[in-house]
């Protein structure tokens, strides 16, 4: 019997784990942005030193992941399970730099979801008994993305308003078995939700709607409502993603204008970074989360969120194709205090 279930998509855990460290490294221009000052690292160029964007990226994850493991005086071999992901084919970043911190790996495709999805199946295996620290992590890289994805850089294509800039950076968690906080509560695991959009330089509309879909679920199966929340945050949905899914919630009967908002919508300044809708991509929400609302729960200065970290779940091929792009989006329920 599934005695941690609620409802038809919700997990309440019984046993809260704790999110006990976190760091993120960004690059040059999420540095400019306006959390500049939350972030662990930012770069001085978007290469790291490598002699390409890929393994900039890959080293990204490994020094977000030895810096939170560090912060709580561990060393790698304490870590039971690395859960993760990013946007290139197979996994190139993630299984690259597990290769290197020789941690057991479960490789984790969710698009923009990643960074939420790996918390919640961090936070399941260490309620669940099956290990006692699990590092979630998450990075994209906005020139691996771009090249993969769009265009060879070297074009210099004119990107449409509705366009989102992807965020170069790298985000991990660690999760465990403490009485510290911030504690994950509850998780919603999202449906593949698809209204037919086939625009790839318009991500907060084929994502949108998975958020709303995700956010009304968790709602209904738990009984809370939006006024319960400190903060409701999106991962990738941008300004216009943002305001649709408010819109469908509404329809829903869920009113969640005054305490929601983007993680894409807050890493940059539209106006002085010419960034158009905002901010996507898998590190995102890692580096939103782990670089700034961490903290914020760490000082109590939030008491309880909602992260609900949205993907496209489309290939180069698919789009290729002139397939449709499904989107999902998972939510994590973090609160500052463990309820008794």
């Amino acid at each position: 019997m599934a005695i941690k279930r609620v409802g038809s998509q919700t997990v309440k855990l019984l046993n809260p784990p704790a999110i006990v460290s976190a760091a993120s490294i960004v690059g040059p221009k999420e540095g400019q942005g306006p959390l500049s000052n939350y972030f662990d690292k930012v770069l001085e160029d978007d290469l790291f030193g490598e002699d390409s964007w890929e393994k900039a990226e890959s080293k990204m994850l490994k020094e977000a992941v030895r810096m939170a493991v560090s912060r709580q005086d561990l060393m790698l071999p304490d870590i039971d399970y690395m859960l993760g992901g990013d946007l290139l084919n197979q996994l190139m970043s993630s299984s690259f730099a597990a290769r290197d911190l020789q941690i057991p790996f479960l490789g984790l495709y969710g698009a923009c979801s990643t960074m939420a999805e790996s918390l919640s199946l961090s936070a399941m295996l260490v309620d669940g008994g099956f290990a006692d620290r699990c590092i979630a992590t998450t990075s994209s890289h906005f020139s691996t993305a771009e090249r993969q994805f769009r265009f060879p850089l070297e074009l210099g294509n004119q990107r449409p308003l509705t366009s989102q800039w992807t965020v170069t950076g790298a985000g991990a968690a660690l999760v465990a078995n403490d009485d510290g906080g911030p504690f994950i509560t509850y998780i919603t695991t999202g449906k593949v939700i698809d209204y037919g959009i086939i625009d790839a330089n318009n991500m907060g509309a084929a994502m949108a709607p998975a958020a709303a879909d995700t956010i009304g679920r968790h709602f209904d199966d738990t009984g809370m409502l939006p006024e319960d929340y400190d903060l409701i945050i999106t991962g990738d949905l941008g300004r216009y993603g943002r305001d649709i899914a408010s819109d469908l919630l509404k329809t829903k009967g869920y009113e969640v204008v005054k305490n929601f908002t983007d993680c894409g919508i807050e890493i940059f300044n539209p106006k002085k970074q010419d960034t158009h809708a905002g901010g996507s991509g898998c590190g995102c929400s890692a580096v939103v989360f782990c670089g700034y609302l961490f903290k914020l729960l760490r000082e109590h200065r939030l008491n309880k969120i909602m992260l609900i970290s949205t993907g496209a779940l489309f290939s180069p091929t698919s789009a290729q194709q002139g397939e449709s792009i499904p989107s999902i989006a998972h939510a994590v329920t973090i609160e500052s205090k463990k309820k008794n």
